[in-house]
């Protein structure tokens, strides 16, 4: 399988520095040209895809329906286990506020928020989610809709880095990550969009390859 993925629509909690969670946010000013950026870069690297998969949050669906509708397809498959963190009684609070009073907050994976879940956890639900739909998408192209928080979760696993160390990088909403997966094995990550705080900060190098098909 290969995975086009893709981060949501900015939202005005984006924009002004709030935690979204699983709340829900209305999109900004313009919001539609980080889409219409990253639609006309994967038409130009004539990548057709043949599924649309996004998390339950009205963010991802509605991104997700725009590439779709785009491309004829009419239905697109959403999945709770792609949602961003739940931040639990955190969910709009502003970062700034959050990051005073919560010491662990982005420092520690297996940090639990208040009535919701730690970023291990989501990790492991997406991970999950990923492996299952590589499995019967052997020889597809799927473009999937997700959230910062997932895209760092899923880097970091599939490209074996360490993920307490990379809770903040940086994953813009035009970013485009390319994983090319031999079963549930990623055996190759490239970027196509504007580049993750991964590549930029030189934690990977672009395109990466897996040598060892090993279980990851």
């Amino acid at each position: 399988m290969r995975a086009i993925i893709v981060r949501h629509y900015k939202t005005v909690g984006n924009a002004n520095n709030r935690i979204i969670g699983w709340s829900e946010s209305p999109p900004v000013a313009g919001w539609q040209r980080d889409m219409k950026h990253v639609d006309k870069m994967l038409h130009a690297a004539s990548i057709h895809f043949e599924a649309v998969y996004t998390s339950q949050l009205h963010r991802a669906r509605t991104t997700g329906l725009f590439y779709a509708q785009s491309r004829g397809i009419s239905k697109i498959r959403c999945s709770k286990a792609l949602n961003e963190v739940n931040y639990g009684v955190l969910n709009t609070k502003s970062k700034k506020w959050v990051e005073k009073n919560i010491p662990g907050h982005k420092k520690d994976p297996d940090l639990v928020y208040p009535e919701g879940e730690s970023f291990r956890q989501m990790q492991k639900r997406s991970v999950r989610f990923i492996k299952s739909i590589a499995e019967v998408n052997r020889d597809k192209t799927v473009l999937i809709v997700v959230h910062a928080g997932i895209i760092r979760g899923l880097i970091c696993h599939f490209m074996g880095l360490d993920y307490e160390s990379n809770l903040k990088r940086k994953i813009t909403h035009r970013y485009i990550g390319d994983f090319t997966f031999e079963g549930p094995i990623c055996i190759r990550y490239d970027e196509l969009g504007t580049y993750s705080g991964f590549v930029k900060s030189k934690i990977i190098e672009i395109p990466f390859y897996r040598t060892e098909l090993q279980s990851a």
